[in-house]
């Protein structure tokens, strides 16, 4: 919201571009303050620094952590079996590759909505410092919505719900009448509304469908798969040169099949967060019978999660 203005004063883009980047280097040494994840400690064997952590958060949140958080036999078990995995086991079997698929598609096809709507703020009717400001303002109450969303709502659903509300506004888009400008950007600000719900969703739910000796590289792996939706985006912008509702046909299509394909994951909320490759959900096409492991997950990750 702040760059229309500083954008505004600054009018040549080298120096906004300083401007702008600049203060991300005072973020840099802020990295050894975030501890790291007690799960992946763990399924590294390195039991003294996980419950280390866990006392400090549980002190932090005025929790009375039990004498002993990992029983010796689980912390054997774990050890014993360390294993070294890397970016190939998100499509190693045929559900994990499925899963990585899908995901990507969605996180592609949210980043395309939101970045072609963000840069086509300069190309909407009336002033292009107010339509960026708009563009950017409106991301705040969908933020906002995403909270009470997470802690209450199906992950599947509001994915849902909020990649096919952009997508639909989008494909809307072309049918209003040129002279009804300003209904027109009120669609886009809407559907910008729907692909920043999207986006602030998508992460945790990548993160709990993956377990933790993958949780980092497959959030990675999407997050590098939302870069070719947002690289994508303004050649679909480019496309309304040759017609102006072809860029909002083809990305409100994008739009709605990520949303029904994200009907297809697995559903995470209310389920204990996966440890190891055996203990991910399957999509349910896939599902012949139910794993207990699957449901009840490691009580071990229950109890720690309650210390946290």
């Amino acid at each position: 919201m702040l760059l229309p203005l500083a954008a505004f004063f600054i009018r040549d883009w080298r120096m906004l571009l300083i401007a702008i980047n600049v203060p991300g280097v005072f973020y840099l040494p802020l990295w050894r303050l975030i501890p790291e994840s007690p799960r992946w400690l763990l399924s590294q064997g390195r039991v003294e620094e996980a419950e280390a952590i866990l006392r400090a958060a549980a002190r932090k949140n005025r929790v009375t952590a039990p004498e002993v958080i990992f029983q010796p036999l689980q912390t054997e078990n774990k050890t014993e079996k360390l294993s070294r995995h890397n970016v190939g086991d998100l499509v190693k079997s045929k559900n994990i590759r499925w899963i990585t698929i899908m995901l990507s598609f969605v996180w592609i096809a949210a980043s395309i909505g939101y970045f072609a709507l963000a840069l086509n703020s300069s190309n909407l009717h009336g002033n292009p410092f107010l339509n960026c400001f708009l563009s950017a303002a409106v991301e705040v109450p969908g933020i906002i919505l995403s909270w009470p969303l997470l802690r209450s709502c199906s992950r599947r659903l509001c994915l849902f719900a909020s990649l096919f509300l952009g997508g639909v506004l989008l494909l809307f888009t072309p049918l209003i009448p040129r002279d009804l400008k300003l209904v027109s950007i009120a669609l886009e600000m809407m559907g910008k509304f729907g692909f920043s719900v999207a986006l602030t969703i998508v992460y945790p739910f990548t993160a709990e469908l993956y377990p933790t000796v993958l949780r980092n590289t497959a959030v990675g792996t999407c997050s590098m798969a939302a870069r070719l939706g947002s690289i994508a985006a303004p050649y679909f912008l480019y496309l309304g040169t040759y017609s102006k509702s072809l860029p909002y046909i083809l990305m409100g299509g994008l739009c709605v099949l990520g949303g029904l394909l994200s009907l297809l994951l697995p559903e995470t909320y209310g389920m204990p967060l996966p440890e190891t490759l055996d203990h991910m959900q399957t999509i349910q096409r896939f599902k012949k019978t139910q794993n207990s492991n699957t449901l009840s997950g490691d009580t071990t990750a229950v109890e720690n999660d309650s210390v946290l």
